[in-house]
């Protein structure tokens, strides 16, 4: 598919890994306990598309097998979740804050609502206050949102 423009592209934290989608994805978010730790957050937003629409375009990730059906992709260097993958599946579903323009996709449909965390609907706008900016203020050493000629 190096031939075919990606429709959006994303990767890790630190670079090393990068991948293409060639068709836009469906977004939803899935509150299960398995996504839950799997992020490290209260619900994974994962972002699916066929897997012959999907490519890594940089590096090779590590794999995780979550259970007996899926398994799970991550950076082995700086450990950002990457993506979900049913094993007998024929689709994908990266992680939608590894895009580089996760604001694009709104999220359709919740998954897994049974485990969802009591206290989410706090965490719509307006509801908490906001923590000021760090002082002093930091450096990123996160990779760019956009493709570079390296990690």
């Amino acid at each position: 598919m190096a031939d075919i423009r990606p429709f959006m592209t994303g990767g890790c934290q630190c670079g090393a890994i990068r991948y293409a989608l060639y068709e836009k994805p469906d977004s939803t978010v899935c509150h299960c306990r398995m996504c839950q730790k799997a992020v490290g957050g209260p619900f994974a937003a994962l972002s699916k598309v066929p897997l012959d629409r999907f490519a890594w375009t940089r590096g090779q990730p590590a794999a995780f097998r979550s259970s007996t059906v899926a398994e799970r992709h991550f950076c082995a260097a700086c450990g950002t979740p990457l993506t979900f993958r049913y094993l007998r599946g024929e689709a994908i579903e990266v992680t939608t804050g590894s895009l580089d323009n996760p604001a694009a996709l709104p999220i359709t449909r919740n998954f897994g609502a049974d485990a969802r965390l009591p206290w989410i609907p706090l965490l719509m706008p307006g509801t908490l206050p906001d923590v000021p900016p760090s002082n002093p203020p930091l450096e990123s050493f996160q990779h760019p949102d956009h493709e570079t000629p390296g990690p």
